[in-house]
């Protein structure tokens, strides 16, 4: 049976490192890492722009073809850890535009798709929780990548993931504001051997 296992959190929280520890020290551990390029690219070429309704339609429909295919690939190991999975391209197609203000009908437009997708969803999700303040230290300790959207994220996305999380039956939540890095990683691969092992 394949277990497909899930890493939750926002941005800064800790879950590359996380997953890079896992990669390091538990082989028996598919990582699918959210390799997100070509559908970047495409989005580019088309000019697609996510403010506008059919413009996000079509945007989504891309990230969920993405998102099958990568769980597709999933299924051919024992037990997968998916650097953000299924769950969350589903979290934000729907409340992306919400968190615009945007009235948008996406679940109706998105139907076919949308059922396709929550058919990729994972086993069990470890949400990685901290505070804002402990956030934004991590963020600003962090220069190896830029977070543009961190702040806009943190202040309009986060408060909706947590409550649509919370909602959902297969979600654990691990608080790591006073965990290190590596206490962190130990505490999810902890996580993870009592569901693959």
């Amino acid at each position: 049976m394949t277990i497909n296992l899930s890493l939750q959190g926002c941005m800064a929280v800790g879950k590359t490192t996380a997953v890079n520890y896992i990669r390091e020290n538990a082989q028996y551990v598919n990582i699918s890492y959210e390799l997100n390029g070509d559908v970047i690219d495409e989005i580019k070429r088309r000019n697609l722009d996510k403010n506008k309704f059919s413009d996000y339609i079509e945007i989504q429909k891309l990230w969920i073809n993405n998102e099958i295919e990568r769980w597709e690939k999933a299924q051919e190991f024992k037990c997968s850890l998916m650097d953000f999975g299924a769950e969350e391209i589903e979290f934000y197609t729907l409340n992306y535009p919400k968190s615009m203000g945007f009235d948008w009908d996406v679940e109706s437009n998105l139907k076919n798709e949308l059922y396709r997708l929550r058919q990729c969803m994972p086993n069990r999700i470890l949400f990685l929780d901290a505070s804002e303040d402990v956030l934004r230290a991590r963020k600003e300790s962090d220069n190896s990548r830029s977070r543009n959207f961190f702040e806009y994220y943190l202040e309009h996305l986060l408060p909706l993931k947590k409550q649509w999380f919370s909602k959902k039956e297969n979600v654990d939540f691990l608080n790591v504001d006073n965990l290190n890095s590596e206490e962190v990683a130990i505490a999810v691969k902890n996580w993870i051997d009592e569901r693959c092992i």
